[in-house]
């Protein structure tokens, strides 16, 4: 196996690895290959000369102890038993493996072991012979239990030392080997670079069937990596660690000393901010309210600047809470974002003696009820879609599935442009900064070429070649199985441009927030007068059921831009109110 030492430096990406089939019952060595195949060849820059030695000698190792050490990795710890490595699909047994690794320097084979340690690797029964008879010399029973045999020994001095060391005066056999890994540091540096981020575990790629999916190939060079330089991914890896310092409970403020100072790489810089965003909240309930408010006003995460306005007003400082809530009210803000705001400037305003802001009129939301015949199986959805349905008048069950995947058909080359920090690997099923502060900021002027579309009217075409040359390609918008041909040339003759153009630039306003939330149904009309009268989106709710909030602030963004939709009330003919 031979893993290239040398980046990529042209446009073009070489060849998609193959992915594993399942039935290989080595399949999971097959993906930790790729993964490390990848990162050598398109970060090798990245590496140092020793971290590349040690991933030319993963990729020499023989099949049987290269399996054995990616089972390893996998698990959690570094810290094994040796008699509890059991893998029967190892073409040489687990033994005979495990001297290799220690041979080859991948395993210690006699780690210090503390106290915890010891605890964490053997059971109650395996301890006893080691500790007890010290135990009952010092006055303990015999039937101490695992917990409080731990809870003496720690107020013992118990310094780290090999498992024979603690078995030197033990009246017992007991004599396992334990092994500790080596490279785990290197191992995790892989799985970042690959991944782009270390939430993700080695099994959320080793141990899947990537075969059942098919994904967007996407240009991976230089330029539209995240990681520029080593000092990149070493930050990454300083903020990471003060994420789990943070959360272990650390103080805010010491942690603070060690983050990292503002980048000039955007992507980073976004990740910086979501620490800074963590850090606040933990320095506010440790009751450091400077400090919070120090980490927040330097954050940029869209959520920072409410917390930090908040946090002004309870401590009283309700001038300087106005000014910066009056110059944020400036601002292009999403709707949970307006609605927090304007409470907050409700309540500030008598503080300061401001005229209280006025009021934006909330549109009356449509509403109609129905009596239906309860079904004795079925959603109350399916009930009332059949209810509302006719042959001049089709409705379908969409929810959040049509208006996301209009707008993933139009702005396909957008979602999947090889930019910094949005995609690592070729398994992606979308970029990996989607639901980043900035991921709209950074693809704009792409977007905007999208909309443009819309307005030429070339976005039907553009639609329904994307659905037909990329029919079953994972994209984060797009549900295959619930689309059809017919659905989409149906939408588009019934939903007016203008309208659409409405619905994806508060989706793009913010992403994450709405996805969701639209309404259940869609009713057709092709043979309606008026353009923006051919369609109507229906929220249904049984009996009991009540609108949440992020659909009521759809509903309410459809009656201010005047675009039809409505609430239908079911309730059951027989009297029985439980949906």
């Amino acid at each position: 196996m031979d893993y290239s030492s040398s980046p990529m430096s042209t446009e073009s990406t070489s060849q998609r690895p193959q992915v594993a089939n399942l039935e290989d019952p080595l399949y999971y060595l097959s993906n930790m290959d790729t993964v490390v195949s990848w990162v050598a060849a398109h970060h090798a820059d990245l590496l140092t000369e020793q971290e590349q030695h040690r991933l030319a000698a993963f990729a020499d190792l023989d099949i049987g102890p290269r399996a054995l050490l990616t089972r390893m990795v996998m698990r959690t710890g570094e810290l094994f038993r040796a008699d509890k490595l059991s893998y029967p699909e190892l073409p040489v047994p687990e033994a005979e493996a495990l001297q290799v690794l220690v041979t080859e320097g991948w395993l210690d084979n006699e780690p210090a072991l503390s106290l915890d340690d010891l605890f964490r690797l053997f059971t109650l029964a395996d301890l006893k012979p080691v500790f007890g008879p010290w135990l009952q010399q010092q006055g303990h029973p015999k039937t101490l239990g695992k917990a409080r045999m731990r809870e003496i020994l720690a107020q013992s001095s118990c310094e780290p030392r090999p498992l024979h060391n603690w078995l030197a005066e033990a009246e017992t056999d007991l004599a396992p080997r334990v092994v500790q890994l080596q490279d785990m540091a290197l191992f995790d540096r892989i799985r970042l670079m690959f991944f782009g981020n270390l939430r993700q575990s080695w099994t959320d790629f080793v141990l899947v069937e990537l075969g059942v999916q098919q994904f967007e190939p996407v240009p991976f060079t230089p330029q539209s990596r995240a990681f520029h330089q080593r000092a990149d991914v070493d930050c990454y890896l300083q903020m990471h660690q003060c994420r789990q310092r943070l959360d272990a409970g650390e103080v805010a403020a010491e942690v603070w000393a060690d983050v990292p100072p503002p980048v000039d790489n955007p992507w980073l810089a976004s990740r910086r901010d979501r620490l800074l965003l963590e850090l606040g909240r933990q320095a506010e309930r440790q009751g450091d309210q400077p400090l919070a408010l120090q980490v927040w006003a330097a954050s940029h995460h869209r959520e920072a600047r409410l917390k930090q306005l908040r946090l002004l007003e309870r401590m009283k400082r309700f001038d300087d809470a106005w000014a910066i809530a009056c110059e944020w009210q400036t601002g292009e803000l999403s709707d949970a974002e307006a609605q927090g705001l304007g409470r907050l400037l409700k309540r500030l305003a008598a503080k300061v003696g401001e005229p209280r802001p006025t009021e934006t009129p909330i549109p009356a939301i449509r509403e109609f009820a129905v009596t239906l015949p309860k079904p004795e199986t079925g959603s109350v959805e399916w009930a009332a879609l059949q209810h509302l349905g006719t042959e001049d008048a089709p409705v379908f069950y969409v929810e959040n599935t049509l208006i996301n995947a209009l707008f993933g058909l139009l702005c396909w080359p957008v979602i999947f442009k090889a930019i910094p920090g949005a995609f690592f690997h070729p398994f992606h099923i979308g970029p990996a900064d989607l639901m980043r502060e900035d991921f709209v900021a950074r693809r704009q002027q792409d977007l905007d070429r999208c909309f443009e579309l819309l307005e030429s009217g070339d976005y039907r075409r553009c639609i329904l070649d994307t659905y037909r040359e990329k029919q079953g390609i994972a994209n984060p918008f797009v549900v295959w199985p619930v689309l059809s041909e017919e659905l989409l040339e149906l939408a588009m003759d019934c939903l007016p441009a203008s309208h659409l153009a409405a619905l994806f630039n508060r989706l793009v306003n913010n992403l994450k927030e709405h996805r969701s939330g639209f309404p259940d149904l869609i009713r057709f009309l092709p043979a309606a007068d008026d353009p923006g009268q051919r369609y109507e989106m229906i929220e249904i709710k049984g009996p009991g059921d009540r609108l949440q909030d992020h659909q009521r602030r759809w509903l309410h963004f459809f009656a201010r831009e005047g675009l039809p939709a409505s609430v239908c009330y079911v309730r059951w003919q027989d009297g029985d109110e439980t949906a």
